[in-house]
C-alpha cells in the first residue's frame, strides 16, 4: 500500500456524540488538499459508546481506522498508539472534542511546506471556562519552573509533524508519556502559528485538578531532577541558618545570658527537621517508584480491537 500524504490521529474519550462530526469535518478539510489520507481514532477505554461510533464510521469509509485500547491508559498513551499505526508522510495530531478545528489543517500544512518538520498550533483565544484556563495556567507555570523548560499554555497536542519526527518519537519507549515534551526533546526544525480555538462540541473536559496534578507530577519526575536539587539547596540554607543560630546560642551561653533551656525552640526544631526528612524521603521514594515502573518493561498500551488496520 502506498504511503498516504496525511495521517490524522485523534485520541477519543467520552466522544460518542462527537465522532461522526469529527470524521465529517476532517474529511471535508483534508479532501481540499488530497484524497490520499487516513484517519486514525484511538478509543481510550471510554465508558460511553465511543467505540461503537468509531466502528460505524469505519464501516462507511475504509480510510477511517479505529484502535480500541484494553482500558483507559490516558490521552498521551492513546496518542502513542495512534502514532505507532500511522503511515502518512505528514501526521496531524488533534483532540477529538473539535476545539482543535480540522479546518486549520490546510494552514498548518502550507506553513510546513516552507521547510518545517513540526508546525504547532498556537491557540489565539482559548474557548475554555474559568476553571480550565486557570488550572492550565497553573499547570504550565509549575511545569516550566520544575522542568527548567519553557512551556507555552497556548500550545498543546494539535499540530502537523513530518514522518521523520514521528519515527524519532516511536523510538522513545519510556513509560511516562507527555506528547508536547517529547516533541520538544526530539528537536527538528519547528515553528508555531496561530489558529482559532473553538468551544467544545459536546460534553465536558475529563481533566480535573486531581488528574492535572498527577500528570504534572509524572512529567516532572520523568523529565527533571530539579525538585531534588531544590531540596539540596534548601538543606544547605537550613544548615547555614542552624550554624548562625548555634553560634548565637553558644555566645549567649558563654556570656551567661541563658539560664533556662528553650523548650519551644527545641520542639519546633525537632518537628521542622523531622518533617523535612520525611518530605525528602518521600520525594526520593517517588523517583525510585518511577524507576521501578520503568524496569518492569510493561507495554506502554494494549490494543483490544482494530478496524481497517
Amino acid at each position: 500500500m502506498s504511503k498516504p500524504l496525511f495521517s490524522i490521529v485523534s485520541p477519543v474519550y467520552r466522544a460518542e456524540q462527537i465522532v461522526p462530526e469529527l470524521v465529517r469535518r476532517i474529511r471535508a478539510a483534508v479532501e481540499t488538499i488530497t484524497q490520499d489520507y487516513e484517519i486514525i481514532l484511538v478509543e481510550d477505554g471510554s465508558p460511553d459508546r465511543s467505540w461503537e461510533a468509531i466502528a460505524a464510521e469505519s464501516k462507511k469509509e475504509a480510510r477511517v481506522k479505529g484502535i480500541q485500547l484494553s482500558r483507559n491508559f490516558g490521552q498521551h498513551y492513546a496518542i502513542t498508539a495512534g502514532l505507532d499505526h500511522t503511515n502518512g508522510e505528514w501526521v496531524v495530531v488533534m483532540d477529538c472534542d473539535l476545539q482543535d478545528q480540522p479546518e486549520e489543517i490546510a494552514s498548518l500544512y502550507q506553513k510546513a511546506k516552507e521547510g518545517y518538520d513540526v508546525v504547532l498550533a498556537q491557540r489565539k483565544e482559548r474557548q475554555d471556562n474559568f476553571f480550565k484556563r486557570g488550572s492550565s495556567q497553573l499547570f504550565y507555570r509549575t511545569l516550566s519552573y520544575l522542568t527548567g523548560t519553557r512551556q507555552d499554555p497556548s500550545i498543546a497536542n494539535f499540530g502537523i509533524y513530518h514522518y521523520r519526527v514521528i519515527e524519532a518519537l516511536r523510538k522513545m519507549q519510556e513509560p511516562i508519556r507527555y506528547f508536547p515534551t517529547m516533541v520538544k526533546w526530539v528537536g527538528f526544525r519547528r515553528t508555531a502559528m496561530q489558529v482559532t480555538h473553538a468551544e467544545r462540541f459536546s460534553g465536558n473536559t475529563s481533566y480535573n485538578w486531581s488528574k492535572l496534578f498527577r500528570l504534572a507530577l509524572d512529567i516532572i519526575l520523568a523529565n527533571s531532577d530539579k525538585p531534588i536539587r531544590l531540596i539540596v539547596k534548601f538543606g544547605f540554607f537550613v544548615a547555614f541558618i542552624s550554624f548562625l543560630i548555634g553560634a548565637v546560642v553558644i555566645y549567649r551561653y558563654l556570656m551567661h545570658q541563658i539560664t533556662v533551656p528553650g523548650y519551644t525552640s527545641l520542639l519546633v526544631s525537632i518537628w521542622f527537621i523531622g518533617g523535612m526528612i520525611l518530605f525528602v524521603l518521600g520525594l526520593i521514594g517517588l523517583y525510585i517508584g518511577k524507576i521501578f515502573e520503568g524496569v518492569k518493561s510493561r507495554p506502554i498500551y494494549i490494543v483490544s480491537t482494530k478496524t481497517n488496520l
